[in-house]
């Protein structure tokens, strides 16, 4: 079974480049395939790298409720739904629909700097604030709360003296573009087989 997977993006699309470069060079091994590429956002950068790698890319409402995400979602039988970027909170009905078989990345160590609000940058911000040595890129399950779901995947990158949000987004970044696309291939594998976690 080759897994179908949507990914939702919003902005530049970089961690959705690293995933498709990491599965066309998985070749005939890759677990699955990405079928789909929707943002709600009709500019997003992300929508332009779906439509140069050959993949459909699609634009959502932001006034949605749900229900046309759940629709399209549906009309291309999606297996996986990857959030790479996505800065919207999926609804409750495409959680439920798919619970389980939606994955995120966030620019920190969870369950510590997550939560409503805490992206990009501001996640950056609150690491260097707290002078923490530590932070991280975290892979998790997507629930009904903001970065609450079962971790998948966690690396830590250690905070320099004299990062700025900035530098330390940047090695953060990296370290998600390596994590992420294994993290994701992982995940395809286990729903290929039909090996569930129960979450």
């Amino acid at each position: 079974m080759s897994v179908r997977i949507a990914v939702l993006a919003s902005g530049r699309g970089s961690n959705l480049q690293a995933i498709i470069d990491h599965f066309a060079s998985l070749g005939e091994r890759a677990p699955g395939v990405i079928t789909l590429v929707a943002s709600n956002k009709t500019g997003a950068a992300a929508l332009d790298k779906a439509r140069s790698a050959g993949l459909e890319a699609a634009w959502l409402d932001a006034r949605d409720d749900g229900t046309s995400l759940v629709e399209l979602l549906l009309s291309h039988h999606i297996d996986l739904v990857v959030l790479a970027g996505y800065m919207k909170k999926v609804p409750d009905q495409v959680i439920a629909k798919w619970r389980g078989r939606i994955v995120n990345v966030h620019p920190g160590l969870l369950p510590e700097f997550g939560g409503a609000g805490m992206y990009g940058e501001r996640v950056h911000n609150a690491v260097i604030e707290r002078k923490a040595e530590m932070t991280g890129v975290t892979v998790h399950i997507v629930d009904e709360e903001f970065d609450h779901g079962p971790i998948v995947a966690q690396w830590r990158v250690a905070v320099h003296a004299g990062d700025t949000a900035a530098s330390l987004a940047q090695r953060v970044l990296e370290v998600e573009h390596i994590v992420y696309p294994r993290a994701v291939e992982m995940m395809a594998t286990l729903i290929g087989r039909k090996i569930f976690a129960d979450f």
